[in-house]
């Protein structure tokens, strides 16, 4: 098995998906409701995307990869 891919997915908030912002796969841009949802889309994008960019090797049948996922947000303090 190789290295896992780490990939890094970001809440936002306007457009209410989850966008995956950081990946060492030149090209890959992927969002989704939610993170099953961009899971399952990653599992078919990540190999075609190495392929498209010479990184992906036939007799490679899996290709592990992690999903951190992250939201920003604010905390205020209201007792003043």
């Amino acid at each position: 098995m190789g290295s896992i891919l780490k990939m890094q997915a970001n809440w936002d908030d306007e457009a209410q998906v989850w966008v995956v912002d950081r990946t060492p796969i030149p090209g890959l841009v992927a969002e989704a409701s939610t993170i099953p949802q961009l899971i399952a889309k990653l599992k078919i994008l990540i190999p075609e995307m190495l392929e498209e960019n010479g990184g992906f090797s036939t007799s490679q049948s899996e290709i592990p990869f992690e999903v951190v996922a992250g939201v920003t947000t604010f905390a205020s303090n209201t007792a003043q």
